[in-house]
C-alpha cells in the first residue's frame, strides 16, 4: 500500500472508531450544552453521570449493566485495529512488569489533578460556568455501589484507551507532532465534557494534556488508568455520602 493510501485507510480508521465512541459523545456534549443555554443560565442547569435508567430495580441493573458492556466495544476495536500492526499493548503502555510504580504513579498522578480540579469545579459554579454535576443515582440500591465502581473502571478504559493510547498511537503514525497530538487529545476531553459546563470542559481538557503529556513522556498507559479510575470512584461513591452537604 502507498504511503498516501496508508495515510488515507489511518485517518478513516480514526474517525470510525471517535465516531463510535468518543466523538459521538463529543455531538452530543454540544448539543446538550445548547439546550442547557436555551433554557437558562448554566448554574441552573443538572449534568447527571449516572442516572437511573428505570424505576424497575431489576430493569435498572440491566440497562446498567449493558450500557457498561456495551460502551467498552469501542475499546476492544481500538485494541484490535491496533494489534494489526504489531504488539497493541505495548504500543498502548500496558504491558505489565512494573506494576507496583505504575499504580504509585497513578495515585500520584490522581492527587496531582483530583485535588486542584474539585476546586475548580466549585469555582466553576460560583462563576456559573458549571452545571450542577450529580454523579450518582438518585434511587440507591444493594448493588448500586458495585455498579459505580465498574462505571468507574468503563468510564477509565473507555476515555484513557481511545483518547490517549490509541489517538496518540495513530496520530504519531500519521506523523503529527506530540505536541499537537497532545493538543488534539485534550480538546477531544474537553469537547465531549462540554455538556458538564464550560469550567469543566476546560478542567477535562487540561487533564487531558496531563495524561496525554504523561504517556507521550513514559509510554505507559497503567498510571493513567488507575488515576483516572480513582477519580471516578471517589467521585461517584463519596457522592452518596456527602453529596447533599456539598
Amino acid at each position: 500500500m502507498t504511503p498516501l493510501r496508508e495515510r488515507s485507510r489511518l485517518t478513516a480508521e480514526v474517525w470510525i472508531v471517535l465516531g463510535l465512541s468518543l466523538g459521538q459523545s463529543a455531538v452530543y456534549a454540544i448539543v446538550s450544552l445548547a439546550a442547557a443555554l436555551s433554557r437558562g443560565p448554566l448554574r441552573d442547569a443538572t449534568a447527571s453521570l449516572n442516572a437511573n435508567r428505570s424505576e424497575r430495580e431489576w430493569l435498572d441493573l440491566t440497562l446498567q449493566l449493558l450500557s457498561i458492556g456495551f460502551a467498552l466495544v469501542p475499546v476492544a476495536l481500538a485494541i484490535y485495529l491496533l494489534a494489526s500492526d504489531g504488539s497493541s499493548l505495548r504500543r498502548l503502555g500496558l504491558h505489565r512488569d512494573r506494576p507496583t510504580r505504575d499504580v504509585l504513579a497513578g495515585v500520584a498522578l490522581a492527587l496531582v489533578i483530583g485535588i486542584p480540579g474539585l476546586g475548580a469545579y466549585f469555582l466553576g459554579r460560583t462563576l456559573g460556568i458549571n452545571a450542577d454535576v450529580v454523579p450518582a443515582p438518585e434511587h440507591v440500591y444493594w448493588w448500586t455501589i458495585l455498579v459505580l465502581l465498574l462505571s468507574a473502571v468503563e468510564n477509565a478504559l473507555v476515555e484513557e484507551v481511545i483518547a490517549v493510547g490509541y489517538l496518540l498511537a495513530r496520530l504519531r503514525d500519521l506523523r503529527w507532532g506530540p505536541w499537537a497530538a497532545v493538543a488534539a487529545s485534550a480538546v477531544l476531553r474537553g469537547t465531549y465534557h462540554l455538556y458538564q459546563g464550560f469550567g469543566q470542559a476546560l478542567g477535562n481538557a487540561a487533564m487531558g494534556a496531563i495524561f496525554a503529556w504523561w504517556f507521550q513522556r513514559t509510554g505507559r498507559l497503567w498510571p493513567v488508568l488507575v488515576a483516572h479510575t480513582l477519580l471516578e470512584v471517589v467521585a461517584f461513591v463519596g457522592y452518596l455520602y456527602v453529596g447533599d452537604r456539598l
